[in-house]
């Protein structure tokens, strides 16, 4: 009688805790769920998105494949504890029908044993409800967290085809951006080629005019006195003609191809402070402007030029010798993009 009071109280303090236990898990699990089914509804947000929206939901897919993992995991010990517990009501009935078989044999006993067995048959047809009733609600548990995780399933699908389907999308779009440049590019170097003829028939052969790689060169002496911004009467007659051409030539190219022509100003490496010009700086770009003025007088639109002054930091020859001074004094023009 005394083992069967203790095993009693063992069984009583055992069940509350364990159930008590499982009910912790399960709300883990679903908190989980939550977390997992929030981060789906960020991910598909976000899949719209180019190369680092793609690189953000590349993580978030990982994120979510490790939490899918956790949750398998955590399903298989939900399987585990339900065995557990369906162990224990086999053990629960066993000992239901060893106290009823207690019971029959000693019906003749004294009557405090058999209400003592009664109350004893009570409590573990209690505790066998309780765990039925246990067993039930983890069933349905399990089942509701297995159409999530195939709803996961079907959803990380889903978002990894639409990843696939925005790489070929960008990939087919980054395509036709490159052959679109190629075809500008093109377009603008024939355009370049036809204003370096047509300077040369006009201009003739000179030797203070040259060609050096894509641009035209002009002696400074050709537009400038020395130390000085101020065109001279026969330079700007060299800059009509070549306003003349630009003007002919801007009106042949397509309105949207994105041309401009620079003018870049150069000295040699002597070097110049007065008031007007307290450097090389000063005087290099003050003559590529006095040009692109002139140009622009002449009707060049003023978003097709532009003047950048170099100093005497691009030079042409770097020998210190009068004949390389005179080559680096320059001014230089070229057809480029914007």
């Amino acid at each position: 009688m005394a083992l069967s009071r203790a095993h009693r109280r063992e069984e009583t303090n055992f069940w509350p805790g364990f159930v008590d236990a499982l009910s912790t898990m399960l709300i883990g699990i679903v908190f989980l769920l939550t977390v997992f089914v929030l981060g789906q509804f960020f991910l598909s947000q976000e899949l719209t998105g180019k190369d680092t929206a793609l690189e953000r939901l590349n993580r978030q897919i990982s994120e979510l494949t490790d939490l899918l993992a956790l949750e398998r995991s955590s399903n298989r010990q939900a399987q585990e504890s339900l065995q557990l517990m369906q162990s224990t009501l086999t053990q629960s009935l066993g000992e239901r029908g060893r106290l009823q078989g207690l019971i029959d044999t000693q019906n003749g006993n004294a009557p405090a044993q058999l209400a003592e067995a009664q109350k004893a048959l009570e409590t573990e047809k209690q505790l066998s409800a309780r765990a039925q009733a246990s067993v039930d609600l983890v069933n349905q548990q399990i089942m509701a967290m297995r159409r999530q995780l195939a709803a996961l399933e079907e959803a990380l699908g889903a978002s990894e085809a639409k990843d696939k389907e925005s790489q070929a999308r960008i990939s087919e779009l980054g395509s036709r951006l490159n052959v679109a440049l190629a075809q500008r590019v093109q377009e603008l170097a024939r355009y370049r080629s036809d204003f370096f003829g047509r300077l040369r028939q006009v201009l003739g052969t000179r030797p203070d005019i040259r060609v050096v790689g894509d641009r035209f060169v002009f002696q400074s002496e050709v537009f400038f006195d020395a130390g000085q911004a101020v065109l001279k009467p026969e330079g700007k007659g060299e800059l009509d003609k070549l306003a003349t051409i630009l003007l002919d030539l801007g009106n042949e190219m397509p309105p949207d191809l994105p041309w401009i022509l620079r003018v870049d100003g150069h000295t040699d490496n002597r070097p110049i402070k007065s008031a007007q010009f307290p450097s090389n700086w000063y005087l290099s770009s003050a003559r590529a402007i006095a040009v692109v003025e002139y140009l622009i007088s002449r009707g060049l639109p003023t978003d097709r030029v532009a003047a950048t002054g170099f100093g005497e930091y691009q030079p042409l020859d770097v020998a210190n010798s009068d004949e390389a001074h005179r080559r680096n004094r320059r001014i230089e023009f070229k057809i480029t993009e914007r």
